[in-house]
């Protein structure tokens, strides 16, 4: 029995999320008000078929502020009462969500004739603080587009197996900025980089070429010992606290060569024993 909350900003794709689910399957209720979250996980448990086995609610700022404050004390006794539940939380950059109400020409559900959509948006970050706080998947969609968000539900949320933790190892460009939803972040931009070859410029880390030249680097090889060994010692910590999600992150000046290399090798390396999924942002 499984219970997937979806909360976040509006306008970061918090439909698109429950749309995905449901397509597999699960039982998705849009706008479920908090208070009444207990009592549908108390129909969840009693119903004697497997029609609520896999269930998403979407939880949004419209709720009464006292019943979001109460939010982490009703997720403590949904998994203290049995249920399995996981809280998924979307967010994005002002100007972004900004820029998405504007070409939609929606309105935000908390902005009216005396509050600003900037103003709106400050505000639902604030009311949704107590979820986002007890989120264990934090996704920042402020790069991602509505095809690439569904497959990233697919893959991490409804394609998830067993118990154990899943790991997502995303390269990323310094450039570009340090992605947000990131657990773990490892800066490689000390190591050699094959932009200043010219012959492996226009390349990737994915690309034989340049995996020959990274791999004759000794630095590069230190560099994967030693973050592979971390992670595989820490890793196993993360679990022991019930964490479901990991998102681990390798950058390096452009996010093309470096960063793409040491995570196309750290996820060969911890597929053998974890769930895992490459996601290589600027490519």
């Amino acid at each position: 029995m499984k219970l997937v909350i979806v909360s976040g900003l509006s306008g970061s794709g918090k439909s698109t999320v429950l749309h995905v689910l449901e397509d597999l399957r699960y039982y998705a209720i849009d706008n479920l008000p908090v208070s009444l979250l207990a009592s549908f996980a108390a129909q969840m448990i009693e119903n004697p078929e497997k029609f609520y086995q896999l269930a998403a609610v979407g939880i949004d700022a419209r709720n009464h502020p006292d019943d979001l404050r109460r939010f982490p004390s009703l997720l403590k006794g949904l998994r203290e009462g049995g249920i399995h539940c996981e809280v998924l939380f979307l967010d994005a950059d002002d100007h972004i969500l900004i820029k998405r109400f504007s070409e939609t020409r929606r309105k935000h559900p908390l902005s009216n004739e005396q509050v600003s959509l900037a103003e709106a948006i400050a505000l639902e970050r604030q009311l949704l603080d107590p979820i986002s706080t007890e989120a264990d998947l934090y996704l920042d969609t402020s790069r991602t587009n509505l095809h690439q968000l569904r497959g990233l539900i697919r893959e991490r949320v409804a394609h998830k197996e067993g118990s154990g933790i899943s790991l997502m190892f995303q390269s990323f460009g310094y450039k570009h900025g340090v992605p947000v939803d990131a657990d773990i972040v490892f800066d490689v931009r000390c190591l050699p980089n094959p932009y200043w070859e010219t012959h492996l410029r226009s390349l990737t880390g994915r690309d034989t070429p340049v995996k020959h030249f990274l791999q004759a680097q000794p630095m590069v090889e230190e560099m994967f010992e030693d973050i592979s060994g971390y992670l595989a010692r820490w890793i196993p910590r993360f679990e022991a606290v019930s964490r479901t999600y990991l998102t681990i992150a390798v950058g390096c000046t452009g996010g093309q060569h470096r960063s793409v290399y040491l995570v196309e090798r750290l996820a060969a390396h911890f597929h053998r024993h974890h769930e895992v999924i490459i996601r290589h942002r600027e490519l």
